[in-house]
């Protein structure tokens, strides 16, 4: 299970600084919950149909970030049952079987397939705490950490108009990074009842990172469907795995006919462009 269980580890892209953080605690075989993309359902349809935006070009105030409303959650349940090693009091080591998930939410772009943030609650069974953690991506300063935002519905709707917010009926919150690896950097913080509590009832969390020009990035993650996600049972990982790959494979096409568009462009230019005149001859 374990030699499974690893192999799992090194294939895991989008929370490899998640696994990490398991790994340290003992709980090796969670990893296969912690390398997936949450893209399920109407997300995908979403992630076919828009291009979202490069995190250089995100917002720097959260008024001016937007984020794609949608009907459909992109919110999902992951689930694992995995084998962690430990050792009692007396140097010997005992096995115990656990349940791990993440609830789960992963924006990423639908040209290139880059992860622009995610962000997930992780449960483990036999652990009273849990952890709220988000990753963006690398350039980004850790020194100051992360800071995040939580948006009331009414206040959601109006930041994605741009309109005037009463941010007295805001919540701030800090996370403090914990690993970064090359998909990205992961921050966490504890996940306590009040928080779970305003993830439930809120419309989104706008996520603020200082990248390397010193300058705030904006990330919004909208939390519509949370709830549900968080209180039902896991998707089908089978299934979820299915789709995640088709989705890839139809951005990699996209890049493939892209790449297409471009060069037959450069070769319409090239022959339209008209034909240099020779010099005149030099006079004796």
């Amino acid at each position: 299970m374990q030699g499974k269980v690893e192999t799992t580890m090194a294939n895991s892209v989008s929370h490899l600084a998640m696994a990490g953080r398991i790994r340290r605690t003992g709980a090796v075989a969670a990893a296969l919950v912690l390398g997936c993309a949450a893209l399920t359902g109407g997300a995908f349809a979403q992630a076919k149909k828009d291009k979202a935006p490069p995190p250089a070009a995100a917002k720097k105030d959260a008024k001016d970030a937007k984020a794609a409303p949608g009907t459909q959650s992109a919110w999902v349940k992951l689930c694992e049952k995995a084998t962690a090693v430990t050792k009692d009091k007396d140097g010997k080591e005992q096995k115990k079987d656990m349940n791990i998930c993440l609830t789960h939410h992963e924006r990423l772009d639908g040209n290139s397939g880059m992860v622009l943030v995610s962000a997930a609650v992780r449960q483990v069974d036999a652990q009273d705490k849990q952890h709220f953690m988000v990753m963006v991506p690398l350039g980004m300063m850790l020194q100051p950490g992360m800071r995040a935002t939580i948006y009331p519905k009414d206040a959601w709707e109006k930041v994605q108009k741009n309109e005037k917010v009463d941010e007295s009926k805001l919540k701030g919150m800090k996370l403090s990074y914990t690993l970064c690896h090359p998909a990205g950097c992961t921050a966490e913080m504890e996940s306590t009842p009040e928080l779970i509590n305003d993830l439930k009832s809120s419309g989104g969390v706008m996520v603020f990172a200082i990248n390397a020009a010193g300058a705030p990035v904006a990330f919004p993650v909208p939390l519509n469907g949370f709830d549900q996600a968080y209180a039902g049972g896991p998707i089908d990982s089978k299934k979820y795995g299915e789709a995640r790959r088709a989705l890839m494979q139809q951005i990699a096409q996209r890049q493939q006919q892209l790449i297409e568009e471009y060069k037959k462009k450069q070769e319409e230019q090239k022959g339209a462009a008209p034909a240099a005149k020779a010099p005149a001859p030099a006079k004796k």
